[in-house]
């Protein structure tokens, strides 16, 4: 028998720590959560494994620690683009856009149709997530997976309007970049070129505006380590 709703909640709730929920409201999160280290729900993720009811249940709560572990335990298998639709309406932060939504989203084969299309949306939480897709894509999928026309349009339309983008938006793009160019060897050095040609991305934080970690940077060092290439053994924990 399936765990329901209602117990799988007093679960997370007892995995808590104060320490964590802290850490969660300073990167954005809000209440309601109850602040669950990651690695403390894959126990409970082993013993349910996929159930795509339970997940948009969980998803429902709008509690934060539930719908981190929605994304663990839904069956991409089965979600439609109206589902990833409907999750990414509720993703108020790049907590759960970035990180829930679209790296749930890069398990499915619906992949790259949704991320495409929020690419192109004026709405935050879609935009950021539609490139946090690609970034979570490159690092996981081999590279014949991909289109390099396709990957090199997005380069252009990242260069072309990162500056003006909005701010959850500016770091998924430029986190889109960095993975370009240490994780897709076809355009890696067109990446290193997009991101130098970019230069200092900033967005506003704490009343000034802050410089983003150089995309450029990032992809030289993971060249300087031996790192180009990397790829991710799997995308969800």
């Amino acid at each position: 028998m399936s765990p329901d709703v209602d117990s799988v909640m007093r679960e997370l709730e007892a995995l808590a720590t104060e320490r964590t929920k802290k850490s969660y409201l300073s990167r954005g999160v809000r209440e309601p959560l109850f602040g669950v280290p990651t690695g403390a729900m894959k126990p409970l993720k082993k013993q349910i494994g996929v159930d795509q009811a339970l997940a948009d249940a969980l998803w429902a709560t709008g509690n934060y620690d539930a719908m981190y572990f929605a994304g663990m335990i839904a069956d991409v298998s089965v979600m439609t683009e109206k589902d990833f639709d409907r999750w990414i309406e509720s993703a108020y932060s790049s907590m759960l856009s970035d990180f829930v939504v679209a790296v749930t989203l890069a398990e499915s084969d619906l992949a790259r149709t949704v991320a495409d299309r929020w690419i192109r949306s004026s709405d935050e939480s879609r935009a950021s997530a539609g490139w946090a897709c690609y970034e979570w894509l490159l690092g996981w999928r081999p590279d014949d997976y991909f289109d390099t026309a396709s990957i090199r349009a997005l380069l252009d339309l990242a260069r072309t309007t990162i500056h003006d983008a909005a701010p959850r938006v500016k770091r998924a793009m430029n986190a889109f970049i960095v993975a370009v160019g240490a994780s897709y060897a076809p355009l890696h050095e067109e990446a290193l070129a997009t991101a130098d040609a970019i230069g200092v991305v900033t967005v506003a934080a704490d009343g000034a505006e802050k410089p983003l970690a150089s995309a450029a940077g990032q992809i030289r060092k993971a060249a300087e380590k031996g790192r180009l290439g990397f790829k991710r053994r799997a995308v969800r924990c």
